[in-house]
C-alpha cells in the first residue's frame, strides 16, 4: 500500500483511514443491528432471534459511541474532506447522521426509563431502579422502531446513488473516495 493510501486525515480527494475506518465499522454495525431487527419481527421466540435479538442494546450502545467519535473526527477534518457532490447530498447525509445518532439514543432513553439495569459488557451503564417506569422517557419508545426502519430506507438510497454515481456518464465515483483510492471511474470524474 503506498503512503498516500494510508494517510490518516481526510483530503479533498478522499477520505482518510480513520474516515473509512469509520465509516465501515459503522456499515457493519447497522447491518447487524438491522439483522437483530428483522430476526426479532420474523423470527420471534427462534434461537436466532435469542442470539442476534440479545445483542441488540449492546451493538445500539457502540453505534452511538461511534457516530460520536466520527462526529468529532469529521469536525477536526472539516474543511479538508471531499466536497460534497450537491446540496441533496449533504441533506441526505445530514439526515443519515441524525437519525444514526437519534434512533439510538431513544432506544437509550426508553431502556432508562423502564427502571430495567442495562451493563454492557458488565459495566453498569444503568443500574435499574424500583417503582413503574418513567412515562414520558419510555413514550418515544416506539419512535426508535419507526425512525430505525427509515434510517434503512435512506441507506438503501444511500447505496443506491452510491451506484448510480458510478455508472451515470461524466459523474464522479464517489465510492473511490470512501475506498481510498482516487483512481478515475471508466466514466470519468468531474
Amino acid at each position: 500500500m503506498s503512503d498516500n493510501q494510508t494517510q490518516l486525515h481526510d483530503s479533498p480527494a478522499r477520505y482518510g483511514t480513520l474516515s473509512r475506518f469509520f465509516h465501515w465499522s459503522m456499515a457493519a454495525i447497522l447491518a447487524w443491528q438491522f439483522a437483530t431487527a428483522l430476526a426479532h419481527l420474523l423470527l420471534e421466540d427462534t434461537a436466532i432471534e435469542g442470539f442476534l435479538w440479545g445483542t441488540h442494546k449492546v451493538v445500539g450502545l457502540l453505534l452511538i459511541i461511534l457516530i460520536v467519535l466520527r462526529g468529532l473526527w469529521s469536525l477536526h477534518n472539516r474543511g479538508h474532506r471531499p466536497a460534497s457532490l450537491s446540496l441533496m447530498a449533504k441533506l441526505g447525509h445530514l439526515a443519515l447522521y441524525t437519525l444514526m445518532l437519534v434512533v439510538p439514543a431513544i432506544g437509550l432513553l426508553r431502556q432508562y426509563g423502564s427502571g430495567r439495569a442495562f451493563e454492557p459488557f458488565g459495566l453498569p451503564l444503568m443500574p435499574g431502579f424500583e417503582g413503574g417506569s418513567i412515562g414520558w422517557m419510555t413514550a418515544p419508545g416506539v419512535l426508535h422502531s419507526w425512525l430505525g426502519w427509515l434510517l434503512l430506507v435512506l441507506i438503501v438510497g444511500h447505496i443506491a446513488m452510491v451506484y448510480v454515481h458510478r455508472r451515470r456518464p461524466r459523474d464522479e465515483d464517489v465510492l473511490a473516495r470512501m475506498l481510498g483510492n482516487r483512481q478515475p471511474s471508466s466514466a470519468g470524474s468531474r
